[in-house]
């Protein structure tokens, strides 16, 4: 099966080789930078478009930086509300590491790219304990490297919508 996504990521040289340090402090000969490549606005719509056309859910979150502009893209095309998660608590205004309401509400959290999970456990743990209901996390590319297993362990599905296998 042909992943429309995955030759997107492609076409828009979303993978690079190298010697790079991933924000898990792995090591890495490929870098995978989803952020840059969804600023066309082709790969962008396909991909806001397929987590909205195969995902339930009563508001979209991500974590800072890399989840945010899909959480408001998937907010804006399904007409549903989201959440922006702090990537760590701030020491002024109203402290809130959430910004926008998720209690009782089933959120759907969208990554760019999952690792080891770190950054979507985060996520997870933060929502649930502002009263979200949280199983699933969508990403746009699993690394295939352990996040998968880590979600799983905590109750939550990892929804990857290339996996790094595609890309390589």
């Amino acid at each position: 099966m042909v992943n429309q996504i995955a030759d997107l990521l492609k076409k828009f040289n979303a993978i690079e080789f190298g010697d790079f340090t991933l924000a898990s402090g792995e090591k890495s000969s490929y870098y995978i930078d989803v952020k840059s490549a969804v600023t066309n606005p082709e790969l962008f719509s396909t991909i806001v478009s397929t987590i909205v056309q195969t995902q339930d859910f009563d508001a979209a979150a991500g974590v800072a930086i890399g989840g945010v502009p899909f959480a408001v893209a998937t907010a804006l095309v399904s007409k549903k509300p989201y959440a922006i998660i702090r990537a760590a608590k701030k020491g002024h205004g109203k402290k809130d590491v959430i910004i926008g309401s998720v209690r009782d509400k089933n959120v759907l959290l969208i990554e760019d790219v999952t690792t080891s999970g770190g950054s979507a456990l985060y996520g997870i743990e933060v929502l649930r304990e502002a009263g979200a209901r949280i199983n699933r996390v969508v990403t746009v590319v699993d690394r295939e490297q352990g996040a998968s297993e880590i979600l799983t362990r905590h109750g939550v599905v990892l929804i990857p919508l290339v996996r790094v296998s595609e890309l390589l």
